[in-house]
């Protein structure tokens, strides 16, 4: 068996309407929201009496797709230290490859995001850099040079 696509990737959120703002400054496109529950979700997900608020955000190419989630039942956990190190064993970041890395960084930045290092070119390939968001993930940013 092999893998045919991977469909999304998920980050459990405290704020699912300041975490959707961010996502759409960077481009992502909300593509619907709604609540899940129910004994299949609870199966699934291993809660019992689940109620989660969800956003699906999609990248502009079509191709990709985050899952955003507000846990109502049971509350979310949160992962300590909220603001881990780079290193931090688990899931941390989300990268998205941008044409104007300075001009999203200043967008994002109005939304309480922060750079966790500095904005580094890489060669003569690319601008990088890691920011946190209010939520304490990170998402990094590439801008590919010509």
């Amino acid at each position: 068996m092999a893998v045919k696509r991977m469909d999304n990737v998920g980050i459990v959120v405290e704020d699912l309407p300041a975490t959707i703002a961010i996502f759409q400054e960077i481009g992502l496109e909300l593509e619907g929201q709604m609540r899940i529950e129910g004994s299949w979700a609870d199966h699934v997900v291993g809660l019992e009496g689940m109620q989660v608020d969800m956003a699906m955000m999609k990248t502009p190419d079509g191709h990709s797709r985050l899952e955003l989630s507000k846990f109502i039942k049971p509350k979310a956990i949160s992962r300590e230290p909220k603001n881990s190190p780079s290193n931090t064993l688990g899931y941390l970041r989300v990268m998205f490859a941008v044409t104007d890395i300075k001009d999203t960084v200043a967008r994002l930045e109005t939304h309480g995001v922060k750079l966790v290092g500095k904005l580094e070119q890489y060669e003569d390939s690319y601008l990088l850099c890691y920011l946190r968001t209010p939520e304490g993930f990170i998402i990094a940013l590439a801008e590919e040079l010509k």
